[in-house]
């Protein structure tokens, strides 16, 4: 059996808005997220993690921002390709971990509708999807409310 995990980190800063878009979810709140894409910064950790246990670079080798295509883009787009490599190369991805690090806007009410987000998007049962949120206590970038980050772990397996 050949078991493989990938980890993924991603951070975007706050910008003039009216929502957030986390692990596919649009979220009220009274700042955006800045990106060239829909800076879904969830989701695009989630999507390092597989390119990750991929060892296939990660989603600025394989999505470049410099390309104007990019521009505006959804992330399922890069979800669904790092999902695609796996199972083109033969793994079927077990579980995936996502924490969101940020103090506002709280992630609890919404973590049930990411989940199934992700889940829809990846082709897998919602019970092998987390979404998970904490704070950093006031500290740092994410603590005076400058952006969002996040981690993400993905587990592949192929028998």
């Amino acid at each position: 059996m050949d078991i493989r995990v990938g980890q993924g980190y991603d951070v975007h800063a706050f910008e003039a808005g009216d929502h957030v878009v986390l692990c596919g979810v649009n979220i009220p709140h009274t700042k955006a997220l800045k990106g060239h894409s829909d800076a879904d910064v969830g989701m695009h950790a989630l999507t390092d993690a597989i390119y990750g246990a991929l060892a296939d670079g990660d989603i600025g080798q394989h999505f470049p921002p410099s390309e104007a295509e990019w521009k505006g883009a959804e992330s399922h787009i890069f979800l669904r390709h790092a999902v695609k490599r796996a199972t083109d190369r033969g793994y079927q991805i077990s579980n995936v971990d996502v924490t969101l690090i940020c103090e506002q806007p709280k992630i609890g009410p919404h973590a049930v509708a990411m989940r199934n987000a992700l889940a829809q998007i990846m082709g897998m049962e919602v019970d092998r999807v987390s979404v998970k949120a904490t704070t950093s206590e006031r500290l740092g970038f994410t603590g005076r409310e400058e952006g969002i980050a996040s981690m993400a772990v993905a587990t592949l397996i192929k028998d």
